[in-house]
């Protein structure tokens, strides 16, 4: 058992709460529409501060996804400690919790499960901008005993007084630590609020870490302690704005997740792609990326660069709306990396991001020379992707360059959020496929 368990059980002696009944939850899948926000939204950054440090998060999050498959099979201890760790993400989403609501911003993450906030009495708290939760002061609040299924499905479930307490770790200190309880939860907007009993979620008060500006986070991955699973309607789907932009997402759940009306767009109709499943990290959203095209040229790359390793789960692609950039695993990264460099005849720079990004050629252009930039296309198991170029370029206003928004990767590849911002993306749990289209996200 880690070093933190043990004084662990002991402070929570204190904060242990009896239970209190709550509403049984109705049949049938639960609907609503939500916003998101950039987590450095109306903060006062400039777009080149915006840039470094939405780079900064994803260079972070991305090590910590790629290195989660190496954990050896089955350590859960290890896995718990690399999702929390995963957890910096990049959109906030708005949320009651309790009776009567509190509101909260919450990190929203494709790649993990547990819902969590810090509570009072707060042993030891991250800084927030919202008032710690208080359990005390809602009627709705229930601790879950030790032989509950959600005390189950934790990575690493602890028992104290026949009461669940959760653990998920930061390295090797705990970055949240609590009561796992169930409570009401608020979500939406205007005529679509509404208000859900019993879900189940960390009440921590023992947390460490960066909620980055966020009061908490909202898992939205595979398992069965996600929102995605516990709101019994599997399906969601967001359109993101640029992260450069001051207009929020928006975020569809349940039967108003759907891509009928958004094909305004030119590009084409809606493209479907199936998840495939990967057992060792089955919380994740793996896609079969077969190949990419720049400039109307399939790149030669062997489809096993893009395949999940059937012996320890290393490898594959995933979606994830909490990755800046898109990492591709380094032989594939190669392949669009000489492509560019033979496709664009201009001098590479030096940019700002040197550390990230690596391919930034001289912008503008010098006098009286006109560039075409060649086209990308992630082509997926029945579905192509075709970027625009905003979504695949950067504009590097210190330097002076125009920058490829990928960057290698070790292990696996990711497709981060820079590329499919301004697409409407459905994830489709119950049918097992995503979905996506190209929308304008600030009008929808």
């Amino acid at each position: 058992m880690p070093g933190p368990a043990v004084p662990l059980l002991v402070v929570l002696q204190l904060l242990l709460l009896s239970a209190v009944g709550a509403a049984p939850r109705p049949d049938g899948g639960f609907r609503f529409k939500a916003t998101l926000r950039h987590v450095d939204a109306n903060k006062g950054y400039t777009d080149a501060q915006l840039v470094a440090r939405a780079l900064q998060r994803s260079k972070a999050r991305a090590a910590v996804l790629q290195s989660l498959a190496t954990s050896a099979p089955g350590d859960a201890i290890t896995a718990a400690r690399i999702l929390v760790r995963a957890g910096d993400g990049e959109y906030l989403m708005d949320m009651g919790i309790g009776t009567p609501p509190r509101y909260y911003s919450a990190i929203l993450d494709t790649g993990s499960d547990l819902i969590w906030t810090q509570c009072a009495p707060c042993l030891l708290c991250v800084e927030q901008p919202t008032p710690y939760f208080e359990p005390t002061q809602s009627a709705t609040y229930r601790t879950l005993p030790c032989t509950s299924s959600a005390c189950n499905a934790l990575y690493y479930p602890l028992c104290y007084q026949k009461q669940c307490v959760y653990q998920y770790f930061y390295g090797d200190t705990a970055n949240t630590a609590g009561v796992l309880a169930n409570e009401t939860f608020t979500f939406g907007t205007n005529t679509t609020r509404v208000a859900v009993p019993s879900i189940a979620f960390g009440c921590g008060n023992l947390n460490a870490g960066s909620l980055a500006n966020g009061s908490g986070m909202v898992g939205f991955g595979r398992g069965s302690l996600s929102l995605v699973s516990q709101l019994g309607s599997p399906r969601f789907s967001y359109c993101l704005t640029s992260f450069q932009s001051p207009t929020p997402s928006r975020l569809y759940f349940g039967a108003y997740a759907t891509l009928n009306n958004t094909n305004t767009s030119s590009s084409g109709p809606v493209q479907t792609t199936p998840f495939i499943v990967n057992p060792a990290l089955p919380t994740m959203y793996f896609l079969n990326l077969t190949g990419i095209s720049v400039g109307g040229y399939l790149l030669p790359i062997e489809p096993s660069v893009f395949a999940i390793n059937e012996g320890d789960g290393t490898g594959g692609v995933i979606i994830d709306s909490g990755t800046t950039l898109t990492y591709l695993a380094q032989p594939a990264y190669d392949a669009v990396r000489a492509a560019f460099l033979s496709q664009i005849k201009l001098p590479l720079v030096n940019g700002t991001w040197s550390d990230v990004l690596d391919t930034c050629f001289q912008w503008p252009p010098p006098p009286r020379r006109s560039i075409t930039l060649p086209v990308v296309v992630f082509h997926f198991d029945g579905a192509d992707m075709e970027l625009p170029l905003q979504n695949y370029m950067l504009v590097d206003a210190v330097s002076g360059g125009l920058c490829l928004a990928m960057a290698p990767s070790e292990d696996g590849s990711i497709i981060g959020s820079f590329q499919h911002q301004n697409f409407h993306v459905l994830y489709d749990l119950e049918n097992s496929f995503l979905s996506f289209v190209p929308a304008p996200c600030n009008l929808i």
